[in-house]
């Protein structure tokens, strides 16, 4: 995924706060979306029921392989020649965003898993809280986010602002560098999403705002399973607590909408202004 990013991220004007590098659920699996190259456009799409890669052009051109179990490198070198054989020659930055292991995609022989089974149950995931997402999403007249997949943690997200702008961002984000960061981080935002998770947390939907308001990391939010992570200072809704409940979408957007009002409130959003007056709020501090 980070090197099908980066070739999107090469030849995408910069939109503000890294929109342009984003990938798009569809009915299939993730797409970049239409991508400008001279006087065509081509998009590259992952298809997890299918499990192949595909790349197309504007020009009628249609390419790609099957997703299997292959090195980083072997994957790296078939979508090149893939591209070029399509008169799509491409140069990317070699080394992945966010991971401690930025050992160049070319020479990259150790990561090699691929297990369809999975790669499809994560898509169903993304499908699945896309969907939620998009209902929460137009609660909002302010400026938003996509519900959009950012290919470097990853995590499927969308992003609320408040129109004001935002303290610097210190940096320091692992495999970013700091002039993106603070980009991303330019204006106040509540933003919610879907994470995978690492090693030390399970995969689950989280919650947070930048800056993050006083008390916020107190407050009571819902459903009761969801937590504030010092380490992370983001609020996490366990995955398993969504899947194993008897409503799902109810307790997805419950969570969604009580941290959001927790950051709007404590930060001292002009919700009058941001906020659809015609949707009833499903849950009040």
């Amino acid at each position: 995924m980070q090197i099908v990013g980066k070739i999107r991220l090469v030849e995408t004007p910069w939109l503000n706060h890294s929109w342009h590098a984003t990938f798009y659920v569809t009915a299939r699996g993730l797409t970049t979306s239409s991508i400008a190259y001279e006087d065509r456009t081509f998009q590259i799409d992952f298809d997890f029921i299918d499990h192949r890669l595909a790349v197309t052009s504007s020009d009628g051109a249609v390419g790609g392989f099957p997703l299997r179990q292959q090195s980083v490198a072997a994957f790296y070198h078939q979508l090149m020649e893939e591209l070029g054989s399509l008169q799509l020659p491409l140069r990317i930055h070699m080394r992945p965003n966010e991971v401690k292991d930025t050992t160049p995609f070319d020479l990259d022989e150790s990561h090699a898993t691929y297990d369809p089974e999975y790669a499809h149950r994560f898509w169903r995931v993304l499908v699945h809280a896309q969907r939620v997402f998009q209902t929460f999403r137009v609660r909002f007249v302010g400026k938003c986010s996509p519900v959009h997949f950012f290919w470097g943690i990853p995590d499927l997200a969308v992003t609320r602002f408040s129109g004001r702008i935002a303290p610097i961002h210190p940096g320091g984000v692992l495999g970013l560098p700091d002039a993106v960061t603070r980009e991303a981080y330019s204006h106040e935002v509540s933003s919610c999403g879907f994470w995978t998770g690492d090693r030390q947390s399970d995969a689950a939907f989280y919650s947070y705002a930048y800056p993050e308001p006083p008390d916020f990391s107190a407050a009571r939010v819902h459903p009761r399973e969801a937590f504030y992570s010092d380490r992370l200072g983001w609020f996490l809704l366990p995955y398993e607590a969504v899947r194993l409940s008897k409503d799902p979408d109810a307790v997805l957007l419950d969570f969604l909408q009580s941290t959001y009002e927790t950051a709007a409130r404590l930060g001292r959003w002009d919700r009058e202004a941001l906020e659809r007056r015609s949707i009833e709020r499903t849950w009040r501090p």
